[in-house]
This record gives C-alpha cells, structure tokens and sequence, in this order.
C-alpha cells in the first residue's frame, strides 16, 4: 500500500521534474504556448479537485463533523506557508538576471525567462562566464527539491484518505497528475542553466529529476499525519488545499497568462475544471 503511493509520488515528482528536463533538451524554441495550455489546464483540474475533493473530505473526514475553523485555519496556514517559500526562492534566483541590463525583469515573464534561455546569447557574446548558468541551475535545483516536500504531502495526505483502496483513491492519483504537470515547467528551469553552463544533456536530466525525490519524503510526511486519525486528515487535508490554491493562483494561472496573452488559456482552464468534475464524481 505505501509502496504504491511511493511509485505514484515518484512518477509524478522526479517523472514531471525528469520530463521537463528531457523537453528542455529536444524542444528548447516556441513552446510558450504549450507550456501555457497545460499549465493552465492543470491549475482547472487542481481547483476542482481542492474545491470538490479536498475541502469536502477536509470539513467531513470520515463522515463526520468537523470544526469549519480547523479547516479554514489549515488552509491558511499551507497557503502561507508556500507563499513564503516560493518568496524565498524568488529572492534567491532572481539576482542572476541583473547582469544583463538594469532594465531586465525581476521576475518570469515568458518562458524563455524562466528556463533562462534567453540568456544564452549575452553568455555567448562574452558578458558572463558560462560557470555564471551552471551555478544558477543548482541555485534552481535546490529551491525547487525543496519546493516539492509540501508537494508532495499533498499527494500523501490525498492518499491517506482511503488507505484501504490506494491504486482507486481517484482523488490522490488526479492530484499526483496535476502535480506531474505542474512539474514540467519546474524541470525546464533547472535543465537550461545546467546544459548551457557546460554539463551533458544526460546529466542534466538526471539532476532534474533528482530534484524530483523530496516529493516523495513529502508524500510519506502527508501520508502517514493523514492516517492518524480525523482530526489529524483534516488538518493534512486542508494545509494540502491551501498548498495547492497558492501553487493555482499564485504560480500556475499568473505563468500561462504571462506566457501567452490570449483566451485560451482561460478555455483550457475550464476545460481542466470540468475534467476535475468529471473525475471526482463519475
């Protein structure tokens, strides 16, 4: 039972992170666009699930009551919690943009911003020593291995849920699902700066996907606060909704927007709630 939530984990955490590295490798140019439509797709399928799925478990565990202060409590406390780790990881990735020009943006803005491609031609014009991308790739790696703990203690605590029945908890492999996705992009910013600060492709992608492991510490944290009991799901289950709303309006929805300035994206966000839907109650 817990090796089947540690397999699931993996996949979604070094699988998603090893992915993006491997599309950083073959497909580098125009895939804003993608990128976007399944960022934003994600973030629909993910509100379903927090809003239909979750909370829903969260305020009734077991079938029973629960105090609505717990729960909002619990939210709070996961949504601030990721705001300010993401805030830290912010502060200790941007500053390897400045060199380029005062007028640079301090923060993503497309995704050749985030994976750092557009970079490549100011290292290769002599502006900075390649050792300069290298060393921002591992910056990256580390912020996002330890971005992926609370993470994966989502998928846990979506596991926990129905320990008898893992492999059907719908609601755990839909949040490993979105979470795998929501990987891909994670993995482009950290295998761009490695490959082009010197190291192989290969290498690249195995780093990348290392930094996917700690989701899986994350998942047997979740896992195993959501199997102590009522009070202790519902307090696992709602600091994994409030996770996950800050990661949906926080990062996803604000990136695919930024990526490409169009309504689709919208579109693909419903139609990622609707599959949500479909998902929970079918």
């Amino acid at each position: 039972m817990i090796w089947s939530v540690i397999g699931i984990t993996a996949l979604a955490g070094m699988g998603g992170t090893g992915m993006g590295g491997l599309l950083s490798c073959l497909f580098r140019k125009d895939s804003s666009k993608t990128v976007s439509l399944l960022l934003s797709f994600a973030a629909g399928v993910m509100t379903s699930v927090v809003c239909f799925d979750l909370l829903t478990e969260a305020l009734h565990p077991d079938g029973m009551g629960n105090d609505v202060g717990l729960v909002v409590i619990g939210v709070l406390v996961g949504y601030v919690v990721i705001a300010l780790l993401n805030a830290w990881i912010d502060r200790n990735t941007n500053h390897e943009v400045a060199h380029i020009d005062e007028n640079h943006p301090r923060t993503a803005d497309s995704l050749e911003e985030l994976t750092h491609a557009n970079h490549l031609q100011e290292h290769r014009e002599g502006r900075q020593p390649r050792s300069g991308l290298f060393l921002a790739g591992l910056v990256m790696a580390a912020a996002i291995a330890l971005h992926n703990v609370p993470e994966g203690m989502v998928i846990g605590a979506s596991f926990a849920r129905t320990a008898q029945e893992t492999l059907l908890n719908r609601g755990g492999l839909t949040m490993a699902i979105v979470i795998g996705l929501h990987n891909i992009p994670e993995g482009m910013a950290v295998a761009v700066p490695l490959i082009s600060g010197g190291m192989s492709k290969t290498r690249s992608v195995i780093v990348t996907a290392l930094t996917g492991f700690p989701t899986i510490l994350g998942a047997l944290l979740g896992f195993t606060v959501g199997a102590m009991g009522p009070v202790a799901l519902a307090l696992s289950l709602s600091f994994a909704s409030g996770a996950m709303l800050y990661v949906v309006f926080g990062e996803l929805l604000p990136e695919s927007i930024l990526m490409w300035r169009s309504k689709l994206p919208a579109t693909a966000t419903i139609i990622g709630m609707l599959t949500g839907v479909v998902i929970i109650y079918m």
